[in-house]
């Protein structure tokens, strides 16, 4: 069990979205996807489906820097689940999976 936990964490390390961080106050989410069907069956038409506004934190810049040039550290951190605004996103692409970029000040809330 352990050496398998291990594996899935080099292998994790070794794809794109483990070597990536983000700069300043950036943070890579994680977008929740909208389920094809409902629990009762009901297949989703597409335009029903939408883009979800909650996502999960999967890497964060090291914050914004002060006057001084030190930096503040940001309140999120990885695996923190979030409620996101649309407008301000910035696609990425990494290891043939969607992620966006936001910048702290622009994730809305934390969801506890």
């Amino acid at each position: 069990m352990l050496s398998q936990i291990h594996s899935q964490i080099r292998s994790f390390a070794k794809s794109q979205v483990g070597s990536f961080r983000p700069l300043w106050d950036y943070c890579l989410i994680e977008r929740f996807t909208t389920p094809d069907q409902t629990n009762s069956g009901i297949f989703l038409p597409e335009s029903i489906k939408g883009k979800h506004n909650e996502g999960r934190v999967i890497a964060v810049g090291p914050g914004r820097r002060d006057k001084h040039g030190n930096y503040t550290p940001l309140t999120l951190k990885s695996g923190d689940r979030v409620y996101l605004q649309d407008w301000s996103a910035n696609e990425v692409k990494l290891d043939g999976k969607e992620y966006i970029l936001l910048r702290e000040e622009d994730i809305l809330g934390k969801i506890a």
